[in-house]
């Protein structure tokens, strides 16, 4: 039972609406998370916003194998049955694929170090080693994708701890819990 109540369409504040409807109309249906955390204009369209720019970092099966892991980290049950649907059905991620990302690996040698990394980001909330950073940029990643990573670990931390704290009802297909992977 969610811990805080998705809003029904009616009830969704009016600086929330226009941006509940983008992702809605987008997604094809409104996902629990998102009708919840549009109780809060102010959080969703911040967090809209940075999704919106973070879409654009990186490509798209790092983007999803990134969230995996720092789902996983983070024990979001929400968030890993949706980052596992759309790493399936927009990355075109295999299933070993995402046992891997959340495991945080990945079979291709250069994603599998900005899984890595990002991992290594959350356990140690920031606090990389010289080492870490030598070695993600020894896979070819530039500065700024470094910092592009960090940003994909904040984004999905914050969705991460608002689904943990809100508990949405889940509407994605479930997923193997982590000790069983």
């Amino acid at each position: 039972m969610p811990r805080i109540e998705a809003l029904k369409p009616e009830n969704v504040p009016a600086d929330s609406k226009p941006t509940l409807d983008v992702f809605s109309k987008n997604i094809g249906f409104t996902p629990n998370m998102m009708a919840t955390f549009a109780t809060s204009p102010i959080a969703f369209n911040a967090w809209a916003a940075l999704f919106g720019g973070m879409n654009k970092a990186l490509d798209v099966k790092t983007r999803d194998s990134i969230g995996l892991v720092v789902s996983e980290v983070n024990g979001c049950n929400y968030c890993l049955t949706v980052h596992s649907y759309t790493a399936k059905h927009m990355a075109k991620l295999e299933d070993n694929e995402i046992i891997l990302a959340r495991k945080g690996h990945a079979s291709d040698s250069k994603r599998d170090v900005a899984v890595q990394f990002a991992r290594k980001v959350i356990e140690t909330r920031g606090k990389v080693s010289d080492a870490d950073l030598a070695a993600v940029r020894a896979a070819g990643y530039s500065d700024a994708n470094i910092l592009e990573i960090v940003g994909l670990v904040a984004m999905y931390s914050l969705t991460n701890f608002i689904n943990n704290v809100s508990d949405p009802d889940k509407d994605f297909p479930p997923v193997t819990p982590a000790g069983m992977i």
